[in-house]
């Protein structure tokens, strides 16, 4: 799969690396059995940048019902994050009713995650400038605009085709995942 960057593409931009102490190359390669294992895995996250039932949700049920698909799409960082590597144990769309995390998947040290199928390597250019913030508060903000300082994510709608970006210094990305239903959720621990 190649995606190709046109006016009304949903896309969730991310940066990623070393989380919970895990390397990024090792996420990769147990996410990707995940997927294969059980059809789908979470990709874990925090900040309320990208909150499930807030942002997340919304926004990809809007393009869900035109038929539109919602791509993760990472950009690789240097991370040190050495986060307790927590097994998450239950999880829920709505933050009430809650379910076990299929034992074939882990999500570790995180508040969130988004549900991905067909997970990739795939390198291009995100122009930020010809992006939206799609949802939320922000909405409407220049994703260039919208991503800066601490902010890592975002919700965001592709509003000016690649030859539309000409001139426009794209961030790297270089991995992709499609978001499926229920695109995002909370996570808990029965212990919590």
């Amino acid at each position: 799969m190649s995606i190709v960057l046109r006016p009304g593409l949903g896309v969730l931009y991310m940066k990623v690396g070393t989380h919970a102490a895990e390397p990024l190359e090792e996420i990769i390669k147990r996410k990707t059995r995940e997927i294969e294992e059980a059809g789908f895995a979470m990709w874990g996250y925090g900040g309320n940048s990208c909150h499930p039932r807030t942002m997340v949700q919304p926004f990809a049920q809007s393009f869900a019902q035109h038929g539109g698909r919602i791509y993760l799409c990472m950009q690789e960082m240097d991370s040190k994050n050495a986060a307790a590597q927590n097994r998450a144990d239950e999880w829920s769309a709505d933050g009430f009713g809650w379910h076990e995390i299929p034992p074939q998947i882990n999500v570790l040290g995180s508040r969130y995650a988004l549900c991905i199928k067909d997970l990739h390597k795939e390198e291009f250019g995100l122009p930020l400038p010809a992006t939206r913030v799609a949802v939320g508060n922000s909405s409407g903000v220049v994703g260039s605009q919208y991503i800066r300082g601490r902010v890592d994510k975002a919700c965001l709608e592709v509003i000016a085709d690649q030859a539309g970006a000409a001139g426009i210094e794209p961030v790297p990305i270089s991995l992709v995942a499609e978001l499926v239903d229920p695109y995002a959720v909370f996570l808990r621990n029965k212990a919590s």
